[in-house]
């Protein structure tokens, strides 16, 4: 964690308290509203008023085709599958659930960092048990026992895993593209693209003709404009901007304790200690890969000098 200092790390902090909420306020809105149009409205609403605060503010829009074109495949990622994909899944998945399951992230962050060129990471064996350790935890989570796996909605589990990984992706993806835009003015770009390609997922599966507004499904709809977007997705990027994909993710950890916390207390979600096993599983499978991680690279800039030598005596 010593790379996050200062804003970097304020913004960290934010990502940790605020998203661990926002299953909770998902949970909720998804039983009012229909699950397309409320993600995407959350994104393009707070995509708009974030640009229009970062133009005002004195940020740039991007210059290049380039960094408009990332910007917008990031938000795809990040927004128009990961999140959108969370939401689909909390109409059949408690909340404090579905966070578990998210916490996979800093695994596929481990993995896509090892694979997208242009970074430090390796998929070393201590890696690869890093992700048998998580998927044992997941299956554990969801019960995934011969006979119960066929008794079981796996829309939720499936859904959550594409999430993660898309989401991950989508963080590495713009750490390797380094789009020329600030933090503000790009989080915006993401999201306003995010919204428009799910509003129009939302329109073309029909959803438009089950829309019934209702003061609980505008109240949740409100509260992930406000903070879980315009204070912790922007919060995402300003760490993102400033530290390793790999360390960022690790608010993952964090997240999950709060948000079964808050399903417990507010919405009597039940919690077991199968539960809490595999919630171990998973987060001792992501820390186990953060530290691997750290030692590769530490070990990568050891062996540097000591190459730089050989050429120099060749």
């Amino acid at each position: 964690m010593a790379v996050l200092r200062g804003k970097a790390l304020v913004a960290y902090l934010l990502v940790c308290v605020f998203w661990g909420s926002t299953y909770l306020a998902i949970r909720i809105g998804v039983h009012d509203l229909p699950p397309f149009l409320f993600a995407g409205g959350r994104f393009l609403i707070a995509g708009l008023l974030l640009l229009g605060g970062a133009l005002a503010a004195g940020e740039r829009l991007p210059r290049r085709a380039r960094d408009w074109a990332v910007l917008a495949l990031v938000g795809l990622f990040l927004l128009g599958g990961g999140n959108t994909m969370v939401v689909w899944a909390e109409q059949f998945t408690p909340s404090g659930v579905a966070s578990l399951f998210v916490v996979t992230v800093a695994l596929w962050m481990a993995v896509f960092d090892a694979l997208v060129p242009g970074g430090g990471g390796r998929l070393t064996w201590r890696v690869v048990a890093g992700l048998v350790l998580g998927l044992v935890g997941t299956a554990l989570l969801v019960e995934a026992d011969p006979r119960a796996i066929l008794h079981t909605d796996l829309r939720g589990p499936l859904s959550l895993t594409g999430a993660s990984a898309s989401w991950a992706f989508g963080s590495v993806l713009y750490k390797r593209q380094h789009p020329e835009a600030g933090p503000y003015v790009g989080a915006a770009i993401e999201m306003i693209a995010g919204g428009i390609v799910v509003l129009a997922l939302a329109l073309a599966v029909g959803e438009a003709g089950r829309l019934h507004l209702t003061a609980r499904g505008l109240g949740a709809l409100g509260y992930l404009v406000v903070f879980g977007s315009l204070v912790g997705y922007t919060a995402y990027a300003y760490a993102l901007h400033h530290a390793p994909a790999t360390i960022v993710g690790t608010y993952a950890y964090v997240n999950p304790l709060i948000a079964v916390l808050l399903g417990w207390l507010l919405l009597d979600e039940s919690v077991s200690a199968r539960t809490f096993v595999a919630m171990a599983l998973i987060l001792g499978a992501v820390l186990w890969i953060q530290v691997s991680h750290a030692a590769t690279v530490r070990r990568g800039a050891a062996a540097a000098p000591a190459d730089e030598e050989s050429v120099a005596a060749d």
